[in-house]
């Protein structure tokens, strides 16, 4: 690494940790009022995922909201993610204070039932809402719960990621590298938690998103049939009062035809829909700023995988 990149690096880490240290240190109310006042102005400064968030959202959005809306709706998103920085950094001391008087629930009973004696469940969700959050929750209700966490480009970073879990009481197995670790916890009962919404270099399948042609992992689908887990699709909302609603899902319902690779499409495209639907009712509160659509299907590709459907 280039020795200006390497003092970027450690001033920006400087810069987070001192960040994350202010943020635990005052009430959640004023801890709030500074991250969403970054996120406000983030949304003029990062000129690079501002132009992005309005082309993803125009694209999924374009036939039924004007331009000015698409423009509230991006300042909008820039603001949710700044105001839920807070209460990410500050989990530690959110559970210290009650995670039961910020999160209400609805549909636990789905994650009961998915439970057998030897297996846990495989929860999937989005970069939504305050997806930390929900983690940390599964596991001071006491579920045994490890989240799939793609590693950063920093170790100090992901040093600094993985104490914050560990302290809320969950762990991260690294994607695409701790396929063992994986394997051992899942046959020792723990759950899973697996984010699916982005384009990323793991094994998938392209289903429709918004509409369009998207890369989506298959992992939740394979590790489902292979184990025979239920995938629960939950995902954590904040409300308006800045509390959360974390709203758990009825399980999908796998199909098996006897044709694997149709069944593998069909699956993955009924996980993706789960995470389509709620970012439809709150589209503010997903990362448009991510390169959903990235990848696409080579020419003649799409032919054959609408015949999946």
């Amino acid at each position: 690494m280039k020795p200006a990149k390497k003092l970027r690096n450690w001033l920006l880490f400087l810069m987070v940790s001192f960040m994350v240290r202010l943020l635990r240190a005052l009430p959640r109310k004023p801890a709030i009022l500074m991250t969403r006042n970054l996120g406000r102005m983030a949304f003029y400064v990062d000129g690079k995922d501002r132009r992005r968030t309005f082309r993803h959202l125009s694209m999924a959005f374009g036939k039924e909201k004007s331009r000015a809306e698409i423009v509230d709706l991006a300042r909008r998103v820039f603001l949710h993610f700044g105001t839920t920085a807070a209460d990410a950094v500050r989990i530690p001391k959110l559970i210290r204070e009650g995670l039961d008087s910020l999160i209400t629930v609805e549909g636990r009973e789905h994650l009961e039932k998915a439970i057998t004696p030897n297996r846990g469940f495989l929860t999937i969700t989005a970069h939504f809402g305050n997806w930390e959050l929900m983690a940390a929750w599964a596991a001071q209700q006491g579920y045994r719960f490890k989240v799939i966490g793609a590693p950063s480009l920093d170790d100090r970073f992901d040093k600094l990621i993985t104490e914050n879990r560990g302290r809320a009481g969950y762990s991260q197995i690294s994607r695409g590298k701790g396929m063992r670790e994986l394997i051992q916890s899942i046959k020792k009962g723990y759950s899973i938690g697996i984010l699916i919404d982005q384009d990323t270099k793991v094994e998938g399948v392209f289903v429709k998103f918004f509409g369009r042609w998207a890369h989506t992992a298959v992992g939740p689908v394979v590790l489902a049939q292979k184990y025979r887990m239920s995938i629960v699709p939950a995902f954590i909302v904040m409300k308006e009062d800045l509390s959360y609603h974390l709203e758990v899902q009825p399980p999908v319902e796998l199909e098996s035809t006897g044709d694997p690779v149709r069944d593998l499409a069909v699956n993955t495209q009924k996980c993706s829909d789960r995470c389509e639907n709620i970012i439809r009712r709150h589209p503010e509160q997903w990362v448009w700023m991510h390169r959903r659509w990235k990848k696409q299907p080579r020419p003649g590709d799409a032919l054959n995988i609408e015949k999946a459907f």
